[in-house]
């Protein structure tokens, strides 16, 4: 098998600290294999570097199986690089060419703020999490897999939305930085079964409260975050949030009056 080799020029966000001032370093990476995965090329960097007695690139990655969301940048301007439905780590090298330009920063929103180099603080997501999703049960025995019947398109709508791996590409694509994609995933997931029907209100007001006081923007409804997406999650969840959450707020004036 050929292994065609390539030169390339690497625009690197540097940022010592959170509140340190961060700005672009060039470097010039050769001898790149086709075959390696972008996160092997910042390696490879890597390496370079610690041979040169300087500071390596801090990145973030665990899995590198497209599993575990940890390994999100901005790669010429597009979240997760420019190949559709795949996340950093599964982004090959062959996607670019001998003397390209690559251009990697840290995903920028103000509910992300960045940590060190490419790495940024994810926590607000685990945070709208914690405020509405799950499920309440009463722990004990668990119960038949069959013994709720769920009909087979809410089942299918309801794993398509759990397929969502937090990965921020969506908070990143927006222009307003919002995770309304991401928070609708969550909700969904829930809100298409049976289990999740006595809190789906709530966990829709809870959810979106969280998110607006952790700073991230208002949907743009241009559908940058589903095209950015590595599992390629719909907006139509954020369309079935809307609903769930317009419920919501009617319910809570009924109450209030």
């Amino acid at each position: 098998m050929s292994d065609q080799k390539m030169n390339l020029t690497l625009k690197i966000w540097r940022q010592s600290g959170p509140t340190a001032k961060g700005a672009l370093k060039t470097y010039e990476l050769k001898g790149v294999s086709e075959h390696q995965s972008f996160l092997e090329m910042i390696d490879q960097l890597n390496d370079e570097l610690v041979r040169k007695g300087e500071e390596q690139v801090a990145f973030e990655s665990d899995c590198r199986e497209g599993i575990c969301g940890a390994c999100g940048c901005m790669v010429n301007g597009q979240a997760h690089g420019p190949d559709k439905g795949i996340t950093l780590c599964q982004l090959h090298m062959r996607t670019f060419s001998d003397g390209d330009t690559i251009v990697i920063e840290p995903f920028r929103a103000k509910a992300f703020p960045v940590i060190r180099d490419l790495v940024v603080d994810r926590r607000a997501l685990d945070r709208i999490m914690m405020a509405g999703g799950y499920v309440t049960v009463r722990t004990g025995q668990a119960p038949d897999a069959h013994a709720v019947p769920i009909p087979q398109e809410k089942a299918e709508k309801a794993m398509d939305a759990a397929a969502c791996i937090g990965c921020g590409a969506c908070v990143a694509s927006c222009k307003n930085a919002s995770a309304m994609l991401f928070l609708s995933a969550k909700a969904s997931q829930y809100a298409h079964l049976p289990q999740g029907q006595p809190e789906r209100k709530d966990r829709a007001m809870r959810m979106i409260m969280t998110h607006d006081l952790l700073g991230f923007g208002n949907c743009t409804n241009e559908s940058e975050c589903q095209s950015a997406c590595p599992k390629e999650i719909s907006v139509k969840n954020i369309s079935l949030l809307n609903r769930d959450y317009a419920r919501a707020t009617v319910t809570l004036e009924n109450v209030s009056g």
